[in-house]
């Protein structure tokens, strides 16, 4: 899956939680700009709540704070970049729009852009992999006491989100879906809290599996068929310790979501 375009990025960090230093680089033309996101961080700016102080976590351009600032949202944000490039470019944006008073653009690895001094109470991270941003707030979650509010955008295995909410004192109070330029997104709203999360729920979502919205429907459908389809190549392509515990955990998944596709 590395390398495959997502939400106006070419992503090449979604397969491993670990390779922070690698840099993401945009693809096409600069349709955003601090006034106008695309849906996707329309959405996730959405749950920021007034009068926050943001860190926006992989900020890439820093479109998001310097919409939040410009919208009279926040007064106050950190852009925190771990790439020299994108760090650059935010900087260069944040001048540009006459924002460098209300915005902080750091140099730093994922949640150490924060700084005690910030007093930062939400965070945003979106247009990376499930695991890479559990992996993110698992390693920077000394820097997230004063947090109130995390906003995950993840393209993939949201899976992996909530499941570092279970092991770390923090619970799921909303989720979205939608579609995009014929990509679906998930957002997760994280509060401090314990979750309790049933194995459908941390699969697919809470609210998502309480609404199932026709975008919810179209994403897990394709999910069921991609699984479907991996199950078969590995029954045509013999017998192997891996490959049998490999068809348990796609059957199990196939038979859970199927359940809720049927209901």
């Amino acid at each position: 899956m590395c390398g495959s375009i997502s939400g106006g990025f070419f992503d090449c960090r979604r397969c491993s939680g670990k390779q922070h230093h690698i840099q993401w680089k945009r693809k096409g033309g600069g349709h955003l700009n601090p006034l106008k996101l695309s849906e996707r961080l329309a959405a996730v700016a959405s749950f920021i709540e007034k009068g926050s102080v943001l860190a926006d976590i992989g900020s890439d351009h820093a479109y998001l704070p310097c919409h939040l600032v410009r919208t009279g949202t926040i007064e106050r944000a950190v852009a925190g970049e771990v790439a020299k490039g994108p760090y650059e470019s935010a900087v260069a944006n944040v001048a540009k729009e006459g924002l460098s008073e209300s915005i902080t653009v750091r140099l730093a690895n994922g949640i150490a852009a924060i700084r005690k001094e910030d007093e930062v109470d939400a965070v945003t991270i979106a247009g990376m992999g499930g695991t890479l941003i559990a992996d993110i707030l698992e390693e920077g979650k000394a820097h997230l006491q004063g947090v109130k509010r995390i906003v995950a955008q993840p393209n993939i295995h949201a899976i992996a989100i909530r499941s570092w909410c279970l092991a770390n004192g923090w619970t799921i109070v909303d989720e979205r879906i939608l579609k995009e330029d014929h990509k679906i997104y998930e957002i997760l709203v994280l509060e401090k809290g314990q979750a309790a999360f049933s194995e459908i729920e941390l699969l697919v979502g809470p609210f998502l599996l309480a609404e199932k919205s026709p975008v919810f429907i179209e994403k897990w459908v394709r999910e069921l068929e991609e699984w479907q389809r991996v199950l078969r190549a590995i029954e045509s392509a013999g017998h192997s310790e891996e490959a049998e515990k490999r068809k348990i955990q796609l059957k199990e998944k196939i038979e859970m979501v199927g359940k809720v596709l049927s209901n």
